[in-house]
């Protein structure tokens, strides 16, 4: 509810008139906007952490939820008790409001209690939905190492803004061209005053060329395999046609895109954003509007921890709580076997059909009830892009464990790429003599277990045309450990 700008000044000419008139209808209308004020005030003092400032007279912050639903009641009971003696009565029940022992949002629990069934229970009873984001600059100021070693990460650096340490694309006169099979399209990547952009130029006779250029808004991935880029169209976002391979260093027809051509319209839907940003605000004007100054890039924090606002308030008030659920936030690694897989498959089991809308997920919650994903026959292929979770559960080594999940490998604060630290966690489970290389291959396959258990191999989700015909494909690491007798070391 808009309670600032005109609404505003209209509802502020009426402040006192309720009480001057008597008329019903103004007080009501009076009411509903003391109900937005002390709503939103509310808000902002959980986020300022300012919630200790309340207990010296007697009042604990209670459950915005509650708030709202109470003082509507107020309002609705004055209005139908109209009379003289209906504004003692609403003065009396909004004080009831403030009670001196109101529930504390987030009910805690004592420290006795399981703590994984303590966090679950918390996010099950809405705490964690009902929590305010504060942003990853909150969180760093408390968790600094954990934050600058995360900040590393490729889940960190999945999307950004345009600049010269974002964009991993060669913009040097000469590297700066893709041409295409069409010898009479070619695209230039230029740098400028600090803007970077896209421009194809297409000659449709020897006196006529066209040109258009749009400038990049958003770089989407870290460029560890390679990066993709979109552009603003008013409140739009869209794909620009142009991407960068890291493993060949060269500027590429984007994924799908035809080489040949010269394509700037391909919409960027709520899905797509939703594993590469934790937050934007969607526009109803189109699939692919979107508030600008809403877009929070990267995977910051509160993506996998949920809203953080407050967990901040209660450690701000100099009172840390002492049980897992009090403390406000959500740990993956104490939730249960498959609400940690949960976490990790919103990005990492493909697409899925969405049930609900963009950004619903809570860490914690079920994710089968934001997204669907297709039943798969235990022997069909599953391509080994954005599905490592079902190839990970179809693993033996998932299957035989009650504990096993992704972050058994990954630890996802620390950017991991040394397949040593991956074989290390064999290792922990699996004898290296037992591993049937190692009569002929000794203790060199010691850091190389998922080179063959895990091998890289090219997906048929990503393809890209190139100049000449060729089709290139990226190659991903595929979860399903398993052997693969044509997988060997060199």
């Amino acid at each position: 509810m808009n309670t600032r700008g005109d609404d505003r000044k209209g509802s502020e000419k009426s402040w006192g008139r309720p009480f001057v008139h008597g008329t019903i209808d103004r007080y009501f209308k009076c009411l509903i906007f003391c109900k937005s004020v002390l709503f939103g005030l509310l808000v902002k003092i959980r986020a300022a952490g300012l919630t200790a400032c309340l207990a010296p007279m007697g009042i604990e912050l209670i459950d915005l939820k509650a708030l709202k639903c109470r003082v509507l009641q107020v309002a609705v009971v004055s209005q139908w008790l109209f009379g003289k003696f209906s504004r003692r009565l609403s003065v009396i029940l909004l004080l009831s409001i403030f009670p001196a022992s109101s529930r504390v949002y987030g009910q805690p629990v004592s420290a006795e209690d399981d703590a994984a069934k303590a966090l679950l229970a918390y996010v099950q009873q809405g705490s964690a939905v009902t929590g305010a984001y504060v942003g990853d600059g909150v969180c760093s100021s408390c968790h600094q190492q954990k934050a600058e070693s995360y900040h590393r990460t490729a889940h960190f650096r999945t999307s950004s803004l345009p600049s010269q340490s974002a964009i991993h694309g060669n913009f040097t006169p000469g590297s700066n061209i893709l041409r295409t099979a069409n010898p009479d399209l070619f695209f230039m990547m230029e740098s400028a005053g600090g803007q970077f952009s896209e421009k194809g130029v297409m000659r449709r006779s020897p006196s006529e060329i066209m040109e258009r250029s749009e400038l990049i808004g958003v770089v989407i991935g870290s460029g560890r395999k390679g990066q993709t880029y979109l552009y603003w169209d008013e409140d739009k976002l869209l794909q620009l046609p142009v991407s960068y391979w890291t493993e060949l260093g060269e500027w590429v027809n984007s994924p799908g895109y035809v080489d040949g051509t010269a394509n700037f319209d391909r919409p960027i839907a709520p899905r797509c954003l939703e594993c590469h940003a934790s937050s934007f605000e969607s526009h109803a004007s189109a699939e692919n509007a979107y508030e600008k100054a809403s877009l929070v890039l990267g995977l910051t924090c509160e993506k996998c921890h949920g809203p953080g606002g407050e967990h901040v308030a209660r450690y701000r008030s100099k009172t840390p709580p002492a049980s897992v659920a009090a403390s406000a936030i959500i740990n993956p690694a104490r939730l249960p076997r498959e609400r940690q897989m949960d976490v990790c498959a919103l990005c990492h089991a493909g697409i899925g059909t969405p049930l609900s809308p963009p950004l619903s997920f809570v860490p914690g919650e079920e994710l089968d009830r934001n997204l669907a994903f297709p039943a798969l026959d235990p022997k069909a292929h599953i391509d080994v892009h954005g599905s490592q979770v079902q190839l990970l559960k179809r693993s033996r080594c998932y299957r035989e464990s009650t504990s096993m999940t992704c972050a058994t490998c990954h630890d996802v604060h620390i950017p991991q790429r040394d397949p040593a630290a991956f074989s290390a966690n064999c290792l922990a489970c699996h004898k290296v003599e037992s591993c049937g290389s190692f009569a002929k291959l000794g203790h060199r396959i010691d850091r190389e277990c998922i080179s063959c258990h895990m091998p890289l191999q090219e997906t048929a989700q990503i393809v890209i045309s190139g100049l000449n015909g060729r089709s290139l494909q990226p190659k991903v690491r595929n979860h399903q450990i398993a052997i693969y007798p044509d997988v060997h070391l060199p």
